[in-house]
């Protein structure tokens, strides 16, 4: 491997960072949009008497971010050409998301509901790797518009990240499935026209097969959102969600009858190393900042910077980043050279695991170590550590708590255990 960033991926960083500075940061600063990135953030993305949902106007401000980084051509590079995207792979979206994470908080890379101006559109890839031809054409290009969305709707009250032992069902009644249940932490689910829900239709508690994907419309008798988690970091958009004799027909699937499973690996799978890369350049921010402040910073007549007690701290911090930088790339352009090739892309399950939890474990660490450096202008909401901090916190639990992803470094190094999480 060629550990040189490559030639066309720094050209794009340029071309990236030009069109923030020419089209995103002004319209951060239009009409006290800025609102939304300064201490009032929290506030002003919230609407508290709603249920702590998004406000329309943060939204909206989202919303044409999306669209003016789609007429620049950015926003769909890490889709297929067939779906007007330029086929970035793993390594390239690795690099693209540390380093727009790594410019801090802005309009141009908002993790907290995975806006950007380089799309991440896992459930308009899950349609176009597991859709039908009519699915495709009614989901893909909508999605990737923002103008019809899917919920995800795979953890349960009761269940988690063990997923294979689900609650909700479906059965069977003539050409159609009735669906019965409930989902916890359902994604994106104030503003989906349709849910994808996860239900096992087939074998027993705890078995990989037998659970199936299912396209359910939002307007569907027995649909009901129960009520919203409210959230570290505020606004919500995970509903609790009850199925109740819900009746969809037999094309409402996705994947197959009984390989619901595999359609929820690869959301998790798309993520997960993009994930990382994004909490690196976050944590990396932590640390420029800090560092920064340290070397302005007069105490007791002297910089900061010039006490060990600062310093050590962020070299360590400074250290892990670039080893997970490392780590990061090589299983990125491991993924990408593995395409078609299942035995090699199943013995990514170790790396995988540990580029995502010690990517979120360093971020969390680094802000934290930035509040401190900051002190009490730290802790403050003036300085964007505590948000940083609140957001990347979550990345240890969703998606395959770090439990999860050290147990499954386990098993490939042991032997023991079981890889299906």
């Amino acid at each position: 491997m060629d550990f040189a960033v490559p030639a066309g991926i720094t050209d794009l960083l340029a071309r990236l960072d030009a069109f923030i500075a020419e089209e995103i940061v002004p319209l951060e600063q239009e009409n006290d949009n800025v609102r939304f990135f300064d201490h009032r953030r929290e506030w002003a993305r919230t609407d508290f008497e709603a249920g702590g949902l998004p406000r329309p106007e943060w939204e909206e401000l989202l919303d044409e971010m999306r669209r003016r980084a789609d007429r620049a051509g950015f926003l769909r590079l890490a889709l297929p050409a067939e779906l007007g995207g330029q086929d970035a792979g793993n390594l390239e979206m690795a690099i693209i998301r540390q380093h727009l994470a790594r410019k801090g908080l802005g309009l141009h890379n908002d993790l907290q509901n995975e806006s950007s101006i380089v799309g991440n559109f896992p459930s308009a890839l899950l349609a176009l790797s597991f859709g039908t031809p009519e699915q495709r054409e009614q989901f893909c290009e909508p999605m990737i518009r923002g103008e019809g969305r899917w919920g995800f709707g795979l953890s349960e009250p009761d269940h988690g990240s063990d997923a294979t032992w689900m609650s909700t069902t479906g059965r069977r009644d003539g050409g159609d499935w009735i669906i019965n249940g409930a989902k916890r932490w359902n994604s994106g689910i104030h503003h989906a026209s349709h849910d994808l829900v996860f239900a096992r239709t087939s074998g027993n508690p705890g078995d990989a097969r037998g659970i199936t994907a299912f396209i359910v419309p939002m307007d569907t008798p027995g649909v009901k959102i129960e009520s919203y988690m409210w959230t570290f970091n505020m606004p919500t958009d995970h509903g609790d969600v009850s199925f109740t004799d819900v009746r969809v027909p037999d094309s409402a699937i996705l994947g197959g009858e009984g390989e619901g499973l595999a359609v929820a690996s690869l959301f998790v799978h798309e993520n997960r190393i993009r994930q990382a890369a994004s909490s690196l350049g976050a944590g990396q921010f932590c640390v420029d900042r800090s560092v920064e402040f340290a070397k302005q910073r007069k105490t007791f007549g002297q910089p900061l910077a010039q006490r060990q007690a600062i310093q050590w701290p962020l070299v360590e911090l400074a250290t892990e980043g670039e080893m997970l930088q490392a780590l990061i790339r090589q299983t990125a352009w491991t993924l990408d050279q593995s395409q078609g090739d299942k035995p090699r892309r199943a013995g990514l399950s170790q790396p995988i695991s540990m580029c995502n939890y010690r990517a979120n474990r360093f971020v969390c660490e680094a802000a934290d170590r930035a509040m401190q450096v900051h002190g009490g202008l730290g802790y403050s909401r003036h300085t964007p550590f505590e948000h940083i901090y609140r957001h990347h916190r979550r990345y240890r639990i969703t998606e395959g708590a770090e439990e999860i992803q050290i147990r499954r470094v386990a098993h490939s190094l042991f032997g023991f255990g079981s890889s299906r999480s």
